[in-house]
């Protein structure tokens, strides 16, 4: 699932090779998925996008963020982002291809479930991607030590650390896998620790 390592390492990676980039065509729901979910009709999607330069891609929270002038593209949970150079074959099983005017594609697949969403921005209504625009990012300066307290305040004593971090929108983004990553490690389990726990 995207978590916060995740969209931001995508992000940038996305940066260096799609950004600047004019979109020729796009196809969504070729190999369709029960638990793929789309923002409108897929159908349309090659109308948004048809002919867009593609601007900044960004990490919000959970989510990667993708610019294309006026429009949104927008992945969440399980969606797999692939870039594919000009002249390599692309699947023909997937759930979203982007086809650059240099030939080149970005093309998603779906592990599980995932969101795949294209749309005019400001019409996107979802109520976990709201959230994690308005709160500060969790990498961020503004996500200090003063806010990380005022998390805390009004939260049951015996609430556990997982449940703090990872439920209630109140780090939009750290998820599971995160936490389970942090929590599960130990000075013994790093291979050539010298610490003790």
């Amino acid at each position: 699932m995207l978590e916060i390592p995740e969209n931001n390492n995508i992000a940038r990676q996305l940066n260096q090779t799609i950004k600047g980039k004019v979109i020729r065509k796009a196809l969504a729901n070729a190999s369709p998925h029960k638990f793929a979910f789309y923002f409108g009709d897929p159908g349309n999607y090659h109308g948004l996008l048809s002919g867009k330069t593609v601007g900044e891609a960004r990490a919000v929270a959970g989510f990667v963020e993708i610019e294309a002038e006026d429009i949104r593209i927008l992945f969440n949970d399980g969606v797999n982002i692939r870039y594919y150079p000009a002249g390599e074959p692309v699947p023909a099983k997937n759930l979203l291809h982007i086809e650059f005017a240099d030939n080149s594609s970005l093309v998603c697949t779906v592990q599980m479930y995932g969101g795949l969403w294209v749309y005019r921005e400001g019409e996107n209504d979802n109520k976990y991607y709201l959230i994690a625009r308005e709160k500060p990012p969790a990498l961020s300066e503004e996500f200090d030590e003063g806010y990380f307290r005022q998390l805390l305040d009004g939260v049951k004593k015996n609430l556990s650390a997982k449940a703090f971090l990872a439920t209630g929108q109140r780090i939009p983004g750290l998820g599971n896998g995160v936490c389970c990553r942090t929590f599960c490690l130990t000075p013994e389990s790093i291979p050539g620790s010298r610490l003790k726990s």
